[in-house]
């Protein structure tokens, strides 16, 4: 483990490296967000696949045969996403996009919490929790509609055109990324300058391979995560911590390099 001053030493650097960057782009995953008493899905004990399967409530397959199943288990955690407000990380992130280091936010996250926090171009590549599609006439909506009365009966929301069944517009295991969101996450690290990864455990493809065809290109990348990830050996640097204790402090040493220049 990293002594406080070696820490210190660390965020420095990855401050010198975001003063520099003019396109970066920035990973983000559920680790972002915990901080905001949002559980992520994998951590031991806490994470929300420790208690559910995923394949029987949150795949394709089980949406398709057996919603009501999906819906027990996505109710508690809508009521928790719509309750949590943005934490230091997200406005730190926020604020190094605004001063013109990262021109692109790519999310695993369906928490709205970074467009919420300020930040702009932000591309949620398994999709968002602000629309939902029939899945007889494929007609969508805004969810909100629909959002308040399941919150407080449970009952599944129905198409208002035809009765059949809305789906949320969030990317489920077994079905596909939204593609014109994703080709602008590959084109953005593609021109990227700068790959910062905060609160990803790099796990869930495709997504996680981005940071490396970063690295192959030759862009630096900046992994802050409280766990290992794959990236790990081919990181410029790792910060092995809290995000919303981290990513303040690089952002405050941003701005200091640039201060001095």
């Amino acid at each position: 483990m990293l002594s406080d001053e070696q820490i210190s030493t660390q965020i420095a650097h990855a401050a010198r490296l975001v003063a520099n960057a003019r396109n970066g782009v920035v990973i983000t995953g559920a680790g972002i967000s915990t901080p905001s008493g949002i559980p992520d899905f994998r951590s031991r004990d806490s994470g929300l696949w420790e208690r559910h399967n995923p394949m029987e409530v949150a795949s394709l397959s089980a949406f398709r045969h057996h919603p009501e199943r999906f819906f027990a288990w996505v109710r508690p955690l809508l009521a928790n996403i719509l309750a949590a407000e943005p934490n230091p990380a997200h406005y730190a992130i926020a604020e190094m996009q605004k001063a013109g280091h990262f021109s692109t936010i790519v999310t695993q996250n369906i928490d709205g919490l970074h467009q919420k926090a300020g930040s702009s171009n932000v591309l949620e590549v398994h999709g968002s929790l602000e629309t939902a599609t029939c899945t007889m006439c494929y007609r969508t909506y805004r969810s909100e509609q629909f959002i308040p009365e399941f919150l407080e009966t449970g009952e599944i929301p129905k198409c208002p055109h035809c009765g059949g069944t809305l789906k949320p517009n969030v990317v489920l295991f077994g079905e596909a990324l939204p593609w014109q969101v994703w080709q602008k996450a590959q084109e953005a690290v593609l021109a990227a300058d700068l790959v910062l990864v905060a609160g990803s455990s790099l796990e869930v493809m495709p997504v996680a391979r981005l940071p490396v065809e970063a690295a192959m290109r030759g862009a630096p990348v900046i992994i802050v995560n409280k766990t290992p990830t794959y990236m790990d050996v081919r990181a410029d640097i790792v910060l092995r911590g809290d995000v919303a204790e981290i990513l303040p402090r690089m952002a405050e040493a941003a701005r200091r390099a640039l201060s001095t220049t």
